[in-house]
């Protein structure tokens, strides 16, 4: 689990979006679009998940995007080219069903944007028109443009301050392609009230839509439920059933209660840390 890169993507705001390639063979060799990680930075941290956002099987290597939110996240932006992580576990979760659906239609919200790209590429490889919307509170804290332009027969930028691209909210530019053409395909990752929304939309227009979901997630293989969501009127565990769930059965209220619960911890332990 040793760092063979590190680069800081964006840093605005308050907000560092962080790039790390790590040395893992056997995760690198099975790794699928749509499959995350667990990791632990030392032997005292807690467990988080990450979603594979590429691998490289001849380096043997894997990249992971993170942004610092919480105590855990912040310690990971700290680390140095060279330093090794406690643990690393993958890959795990479902990895995204990918076909030739014909028109996919992809929207990808702040460090959300990084759980897209992956998906982008298989899809454009399998052989589908795949059109990508990415937002961000910033042109500073986008990421992965270039990226994607290269993997998109389609790319449509927002922000919400209009500093960049179009002003916005991805979903008015998901409304207003929704309306010209139809889609076969929907697929969505960024913060739950954006993948909401998504999801309200592309349900007006029958568009069946996957999202990411980003539950909160301890053991990440099962063992402890606590990534429990609710689909279709059924208990579902992200990490063993997901992480991906067809966004118009799933409880978002619930969802938004349960990221929620410990906000106010995280943000104690960050200010006794200094970080």
């Amino acid at each position: 689990m040793k760092i063979l890169n590190k680069e800081i993507l964006a840093d605005s705001q308050g907000i560092s979006i962080v790039k790390i390639t790590l040395l893992s063979p056997d995760i690198a060799s099975k790794a699928k679009a749509g499959q995350f990680v667990v990791l632990m930075v030392t032997e005292e941290g807690e467990r988080i998940p990450l979603t594979i956002v590429n691998a490289d099987i001849k380096e043997g290597a894997i990249v992971l995007i993170t942004q610092t939110a919480g105590f855990t996240t912040k310690q990971l932006a700290n680390v140095k080219k060279g330093d090794t992580l406690y643990s690393l576990v993958g890959p795990l979760g479902h990895p995204t069903e990918i076909k030739k659906y014909g028109k996919v239609i992809l929207v990808g919200g702040g460090v959300g944007i990084a759980e897209i790209y992956p998906v982008a590429k298989a899809m454009k490889a399998a052989g589908n028109f795949v059109t990508t919307i990415i937002g961000s509170r910033a042109k500073e804290l986008l990421i992965l443009e270039s990226e994607l332009k290269q993997v998109s027969d389609g790319l449509i930028v927002m922000t919400d301050d209009g500093s960049y691209g179009r002003k916005g909210f991805v979903t008015e530019a998901l409304k207003e392609l929704l309306e010209k053409e139809s889609y076969d395909q929907a697929y969505a990752v960024g913060p739950i009230p954006m993948m909401r929304a998504v999801s309200v939309v592309t349900k007006n227009f029958s568009v069946p839509t996957l999202v990411s979901l980003n539950a909160l997630m301890v053991d990440g293989t099962g063992m402890c439920g606590c990534c429990r969501v609710t689909v279709a009127g059924k208990v579902k565990f992200s990490c063993v059933d997901g992480p991906e769930f067809e966004a118009g059965e799933v409880d978002w209220i619930e969802l938004l209660k349960r990221n929620s619960i410990y906000s106010d911890k995280e943000k104690h332990i960050c200010r006794l840390n200094n970080l």
